[in-house]
């Protein structure tokens, strides 16, 4: 059985891993599973009805580190952690500083950047606090030589590709301004934008998200 990503490609996480599906050169095919869904037939394959989780054929991986962990682990060709110990688990702290400190700590903010919806000043403030730690710390990590983590593309890209842009766009909007300008965010995208994976992945998110806009009314960031 080919392997499964279920989700849908308007979601920032769902794309991280399609994007290092799409770099180890991996044969999957994609099932549209909107998340949050109480479905059953979901439940027993993502117990939080989330997405992304992977279909293996032999049982489901669910929660984005553990599809990725799975992925390296079961297809080792184009490897995107290094062999070196120290330096793969520099490539974990990586996506666990953009995912944690990083988006969702901006995920506080998407009701009212772009939902349409509201969130309080304190909420906001606070937000404003950790984020501005949040980048301050990844700041000292980050390499941008080119790739986050170095001169090699890794999964700290995968990471980095699909959610610092949201990062940034909502910070903008709530705040009037971009909590990482200063970072090199931009030139590093536009480094990893001439990849074809990256390509594909950002093509097929615009697509979903309009999709999604005329099904509800409403976009989606990421």
């Amino acid at each position: 059985m080919t392997l499964k990503l279920c989700g849908f490609s308007a979601s920032n996480y769902y794309n991280q891993i399609k994007l290092q599906l799409l770099e180890k050169q991996v044969a999957f095919e994609e099932e549209l599973v909107m998340t949050g869904s109480s479905d059953a037939a979901v439940l027993n394959r993502s117990p939080m009805g989330k997405v992304p989780f992977l279909d293996t054929g032999h049982g489901c991986v669910s929660e984005s580190m553990a599809c990725a962990e799975y992925v390296e682990a079961a297809y080792p060709q184009h490897p995107l952690l290094p062999a070196n110990p120290l330096a793969a688990a520099k490539v974990r702290e990586l996506v666990v500083y953009i995912e944690l400190h990083l988006e969702l700590v901006a995920r506080e903010l998407y009701a009212e950047a772009f939902f349409g919806g509201k969130v309080s000043d304190a909420s906001k403030e606070r937000a404003r606090m950790l984020l501005e730690r949040g980048v301050a710390a990844f700041a000292r990590i980050a390499k941008f030589s080119p790739f986050v983590a170095g001169d090699h593309f890794t999964l700290a890209d995968c990471a980095a590709v699909v959610h610092l842009p949201i990062v940034s766009s909502a910070s903008k909007l709530i705040y009037g301004q971009d909590l990482l300008a200063a970072l090199p965010v931009k030139q590093y995208l536009g480094v990893c934008g001439e990849r074809a994976t990256v390509r594909k992945v950002n093509d097929d998110r615009k697509i979903d998200t309009q999709r999604m806009i005329a099904a509800r009314g409403a976009p989606q960031p990421g």
